[in-house]
């Protein structure tokens, strides 16, 4: 992946993010299921992204939380080397927020290469904050160096969590959420998995974790948060699998064998 990747990237999520202010104070909900709604901000976002990038590079695959292009291709899934690169991309990541005029909402796009996400780009369209990372070229705010904190004790710690729409008070996840809470400092559900995960990468969080997410929503934030410095592995501390992001992305290393401890214990 090169600057061109990126540059095209950066040109596709503002113009999604055009897209979701044009549509923040008058837009159409429904809901895909109960609880988990959409918008057409959401749609319009997603075409205007997906047009801009396939006219970048004609022969790349393309997933994206809308319009049932929800499943890579076999060969991108099971990482084989001549595999197209696949971009990944979340039109909308914090609807619910978006549909109640909360400012947590961003644009996110990734790029999957062999195996591996090579790229991200998360834009938050209130704040103006562009994310963005290539592999093994550092992560950047509005072009500016970021790194994850030092914070090495959870007890010292601010997370944050991810919860899927309808759940359960006897759920698995909130067993785990009871868990961190005792033993953190703080924690927030801010409700958009791609700008906690931005936000550990610039240490504004210290940790983050999410059993319940899908591909699109972390996709970028998994390359931002890795070349901040940030540990990220599966819940239970197993390797990540990009295409089913069932995850904990912390600071340092000594936080994160405790996180994962602590999520991946029954």
């Amino acid at each position: 992946m090169n600057q061109e990747h990126l540059d095209l990237a950066i040109t596709a999520a503002k113009a999604g993010a055009v897209e979701l202010l044009s549509r923040w104070e008058n837009r159409t909900v429904s809901e895909k299921a109960p609880k988990d709604l959409v918008t057409d901000a959401d749609l319009a976002s997603q075409k205007a992204i997906r047009k801009i990038l396939m006219e970048g590079y004609d022969g790349y695959a393309f997933v994206g939380e809308e319009e049932g292009e929800n499943d890579p291709p076999a060969a991108v899934r099971s990482g084989d080397a001549d595999a197209p690169p696949c971009w990944v991309v979340d039109p909308l990541d914090g609807t619910v927020n978006y549909v109640h005029r909360l400012q947590s909402f961003a644009v996110s796009i990734g790029l999957y290469h062999a195996g591996k996400m090579r790229l991200g780009v998360i834009l938050d369209p209130v704040s103006n904050e562009l994310f963005s990372a290539v592999d093994g070229a550092g992560a950047h705010l509005n072009g500016r160096p970021i790194r994850a904190s030092d914070c090495e004790d959870l007890s010292q710690a601010l997370v944050a969590c991810s919860f899927p729409a309808g759940v359960k008070g006897d759920s698995p996840e909130v067993t785990r959420f009871v868990k961190v809470l005792e033993r953190c400092r703080s924690l927030r559900r801010l409700g958009s998995c791609a700008l906690n995960m931005c936000y550990v990468a610039a240490g504004r969080l210290d940790g983050y974790w999410a059993t319940n997410v899908c591909p699109w929503d972390s996709a970028a934030g998994t390359v931002i948060a890795r070349e901040a410095g940030a540990q990220l592995t599966a819940y239970d501390g197993s390797e990540l699998d990009d295409w089913l992001p069932k995850f904990c992305v912390t600071a340092t290393k000594p936080m994160h064998e405790t996180m994962v401890g602590l999520l991946g214990s029954d």
